[in-house]
């Protein structure tokens, strides 16, 4: 179905916000995913936080103009999708993941800001934990002396306890 020259300004517009908004973009060749497939990617990462959208190759290297995403210009040719995140391993690790399992889904490269990711560079920010992760761990590690601190310091209390009934057992 060929589209008028406002839906391509339109869908322009669209893929140049979702550019400009997102601080990773992963692009793909999607030949061969069923519908269902597809649905599961896309579910996989609006689950992550990301987004999924096939593109015409000359409406998405139009969109990237202006962006920092410019110097991906050349991955767009073929059947092309585009996996976007602002957290910056999300879209990253969904789609390496799913391609992992499914052979169909092949990635091509990406970038992560205005720095260009070849496909190894995709896999292993895949493999790098996520934002939410990383603060968990963060609170961790800084409640962790805390926590510490406070069984030592109560320590001797309990073992005061612990003397005294066993003394007041003895008389």
């Amino acid at each position: 179905m060929a589209m008028n020259r406002a839906e391509k300004e339109t869908e322009i517009q669209n893929l140049n916000e979702r550019f400009s908004n997102s601080e990773l973009v992963v692009v793909t060749h999607y030949s061969g995913l069923s519908v269902e497939d597809l649905s599961e990617l896309r579910g996989n990462l609006r689950n992550e936080g990301a987004s999924f959208k096939v593109t015409k190759n000359s409406l998405a290297r139009r969109a990237l103009k202006g962006t920092k995403f410019e110097a991906i210009e050349g991955l767009f040719a073929g059947p092309t999708g585009v996996a976007s995140s602002q957290d910056p391993v999300a879209a990253a690790k969904v789609a390496y993941k799913f391609a992992k399992n499914n052979d169909k889904l092949i990635i091509l490269g990406g970038s992560l800001g205005e720095l260009v990711l070849d496909v190894a560079a995709v896999e292993a920010l895949a493999k790098l934990p996520s934002l939410d992760e990383l603060r968990s761990k963060l609170c961790g590690l800084l409640q962790a002396p805390a926590q510490k601190l406070a069984s030592v310091t109560a320590a001797p209390a309990r073992d005061l306890v612990g003397v005294t009934k066993a003394y007041g057992e003895k008389s």
